[in-house]
C-alpha cells in the first residue's frame, strides 16, 4: 500500500499545482488532461496497464478508484500481511521429530524380507549345525586309521624299494638290545635282543634272540631263539642250538632241536644229532641215522605227486 499511498500524493500535489493561483481560472477539462498525463506516467512505472480515465472524471472520484484498486496486481512480491499469515502458519505446525523425515521415505520404498540369523547372549553367531562329541570322535578315529594305513603303506613301499648293503653290523657278547632292528646290512648277534629283526643281509646267531627273525640267509650256532625263522634263501641250525617257532625257507639244514612246523620249498636234510618235534613239509627229506622227529612229513612240493599217482594206475 505504500506505492500507491505516495502516488495519491503526488497526484494531489499535481492537482495543487495546476489550480488557479491569484484568481486564475482552469477548467475541469484542463485538469482532468492534467491529471490523465500523471497517472499515464506513474501506473506503466509499476508495469500495469493502464485505463484511460473519461474526461469529465471527477478527481474525487479518481482518488476513491485508486484506492479500491487491488494493489497485489501490480507488485511482484507478495504483500507483507500474506507474508506474515504465512510465517505464522509455518511457526505454528510442530516440527518433525529425529527420525519421522528417514521414516516416511522408507516406507515409499520396498522392503525385502531378511531372516535374522540366531545370535547368542554373548554376541557369538550360532552356527548353523552343531556337532555332537561323538562327530568329533569319529572324525578323529577316521583320521587315525587313515594316518595309519598311509604309514603302512609309505613302509611297504620303503620295504620294497630296498637294496642290501655290504655292511655288517655286531651285537656283542654282554650287549642287550630291546626293541626291533632293520637293516640293508647283515647282523652278527652275539649278545642278547628283545625284539624282531628285519634284515636284507645275513644273519649269524650265536646269542639269544626273543621275536621273530627274517633275512636272506640264518645261520645259528648255539643260539636260543624263542620265534619264528624266515628267510628267502636257507637255514641252517647247528648243534647245541634251540628254536621254538616255525621255520619257513627254501632250503634247511638241522643239527640242533626245533620245535615248530618246518616248511622248506626245497630239500631238509636232518642231521644225526637233529630233534624235531613238529610236522615237515618239504621237496625232500633226508633222515640221517639218529634223527628224532615226532610228527607228519610230507613231500607235498615234490615233482611226483603220490596221490595223483595211485589214481592214475587204478583207471
Amino acid at each position: 500500500m505504500g506505492f500507491f499511498s505516495d502516488l495519491k500524493e503526488d497526484l494531489a500535489v499535481a492537482v495543487n499545482e495546476l489550480m488557479p493561483v491569484d484568481g486564475e481560472e482552469t477548467t475541469a477539462d484542463t485538469a482532468a488532461d492534467a491529471v490523465q498525463e500523471t497517472a499515464e506516467e506513474a501506473v506503466p512505472a509499476a508495469g500495469t496497464v493502464k485505463a484511460e480515465p473519461e474526461k469529465d472524471l471527477q478527481w474525487d472520484d479518481m482518488l476513491e478508484k485508486l484506492d479500491s484498486m487491488d494493489t497485489t496486481e501490480y507488485l511482484d512480491e507478495e504483500p507483507e500481511e500474506a507474508l506474515q499469515e504465512e510465517e505464522e502458519a509455518l511457526a505454528d505446525e510442530p516440527e518433525p521429530g529425529p527420525g519421522e523425515t528417514a521414516a516416511e521415505e522408507t516406507e515409499e520404498l520396498p522392503v525385502e524380507e531378511v531372516q535374522a540369523e540366531p545370535v547368542q547372549e554373548d554376541g557369538i553367531k550360532e552356527p548353523d549345525t552343531i556337532v555332537s562329541e561323538d562327530d568329533i570322535l569319529d572324525a578323529l578315529s577316521q583320521n587315525k586309521e587313515k594316518i595309519q594305513e598311509e604309514g603302512a603303506k609309505k613302509a611297504m613301499d620303503n620295504m620294497t624299494n630296498r637294496t642290501v648293503s655290504d655292511e655288517t653290523a655286531v651285537i656283542t657278547q654282554g650287549m642287550a638290545v630291546t626293541g626291533d632292528i632293520i637293516s640293508e646290512g647283515s647282523i652278527d648277534v652275539i649278545g642278547t635282543i628283545n625284539g624282531n629283526i628285519d634284515i636284507l643281509g645275513k644273519l649269524n646267531i650265536t646269542g639269544t634272540i626273543t621275536g621273530n627273525s627274517k633275512a636272506s640267509e640264518i645261520f645259528a650256532d648255539g643260539a636260543k631263539i624263542n620265534g619264528e625263522i624266515s628267510c628267502d634263501g636257507s637255514v641252517k641250525i647247528g648243534q647245541s642250538s634251540v628254536i621254538i617257532g616255525n621255520i619257513t625257507a627254501t632250503s634247511a639244514v638241522i643239527a640242533g632241536a626245533v620245535k615248530g612246523d618246518i616248511d622248506v620249498k626245497g630239500p631238509v636234510i636232518l642231521d644225526t644229532s637233529a630233534i624235531v618235534m613238529g610236522n615237515i613239509k618239504s621237496k625232500s627229506v633226508q633222515i640221517n641215522n639218529g634223527a628224532v622227529i615226532e610228527g607228519m612229513c610230507s613231500q607235498c612240493y615234490a615233482e611226483i605227486n603220490p596221490t595223483s599217482f595211485f589214481e592214475d594206475l587204478k583207471a
